[in-house]
């Protein structure tokens, strides 16, 4: 989700710039299913622009509307969207409209927490109570200070708080330069996550030849070493050249990730662990564990476009702690 709180919070501060109005939009509770869970956002402008969504896309024109008397009031209000009638989803929404003007140094505040890759949180008050619905304020909780979204406020310590903790933007680390790299960057980066290109020395290749990705490094796999990695973090092999994955490979042992994933065959990663283990026999198993090869799940999949899809799709299989099947065969809510 933090890569759409991006954008929101990113339009905002350039619409504050030209004079423009914002409000923000917060599911903050939720009766029975829908589209979407509480702690999805969206702002609207009040030249009509939205950024984000709560829905599918029915609830957003009714935000519209709402976000008018916000605009006109400087007021919040709690927005009750029933779709049992409207919708193909039988729920009720809760949905926090309220003005969004934070001091102009939370701008600064944001990037720097989004740069240290450090989970933080928003808490948002509200109350579902008809002479309390114009009540209420979000605040975000960063590692090294506090700032609400405007300077409305309330002392009424009755309001129900929604708080949610936002973790940091989810990166893939891309091993390789050739066509299907390209592909799985641009899908990776159109899911919203941050893409990282890790190429040899002497590749030829820059950043412009990879649509969506946030780096580009030609380094060798000593320099690769010392790279900050962490739980929010998934590497892809896909160098085409067996000495190339295992010098990689070889540096990442020790790192704490989400998802090691490496093209080819089955035979191939077997070689691959064998020579690794044959170099040091004290690689945990937990690390081979987090490896899989050939990445990937079975759709079928034959294009470098298929197959990207296909490694996204196991990465958040492995991310979310799902097991794949189709959603028909699924029993419960799709998001238990």
């Amino acid at each position: 989700m933090l890569h759409e709180l991006k954008d929101i919070i990113r339009s905002a501060k350039i619409a504050k710039e030209k004079g423009i109005k914002t409000a923000l939009a917060s599911v903050v509770a939720l009766d029975g299913s829908s589209y979407r869970r509480p702690g999805v956002r969206m702002s609207v402008q009040n030249n009509g622009k939205m950024i984000g969504a709560v829905s599918g896309g029915c609830v957003e024109k009714e935000v519209l509307r709402q976000a008018q008397s916000v605009f006109e009031s400087d007021q919040p209000k709690l927005m009750v969207y029933d779709g049992r009638y409207r919708l193909g989803c039988e729920g009720i929404l809760y949905i926090l409209i309220e003005p969004f003007d934070p001091e102009d140094e939370f701008y600064t505040a944001f990037e720097t927490q989004c740069t240290s890759r450090k989970p933080f949180t928003i808490s948002s008050t509200f109350s579902k109570e008809e002479d309390k619905r114009f009540q209420g304020l979000s605040t975000f909780h960063f590692s090294n200070a506090t700032y609400a979204v405007s300077k409305n406020s309330s002392n009424d310590t009755s309001l129900d708080v929604f708080q949610q903790t936002i973790q940091p933007g989810f990166k893939l680390v891309i091993i390789g330069s050739e066509h299907d790299a390209v592909q799985l960057c641009k899908y990776a980066s159109s899911t919203g996550w941050e893409v990282d290109i890790i190429a040899p020395p002497d590749d030829p290749k820059s950043i412009n030849n990879f649509p969506g990705a946030s780096n580009y490094h030609g380094i060798s796999e000593t320099e690769f070493g010392s790279f900050e990695l962490d739980l929010q973090t998934a590497i892809m092999f896909m160098t085409h050249s067996y000495v190339k994955d295992l010098k990689y490979l070889s540096v990442v042992t020790e790192k704490e990730v989400a998802y090691i994933g490496l093209l080819g065959p089955s035979k191939r990663r077997e070689k691959l662990i064998n020579e690794m283990l044959e170099r040091n026999e004290n690689i945990s198993y937990d690390f081979f564990d987090r490896i899989h090869g050939p990445a990937g799940i079975n759709i079928g999949a034959e294009t470098p476009q298929e197959i990207a899809i296909s490694i996204l799709a196991e990465i958040l299989t492995v991310i979310r702690k799902q097991k794949p099947i189709s959603l028909r065969h699924k029993t419960g809510g799709i998001h238990q």
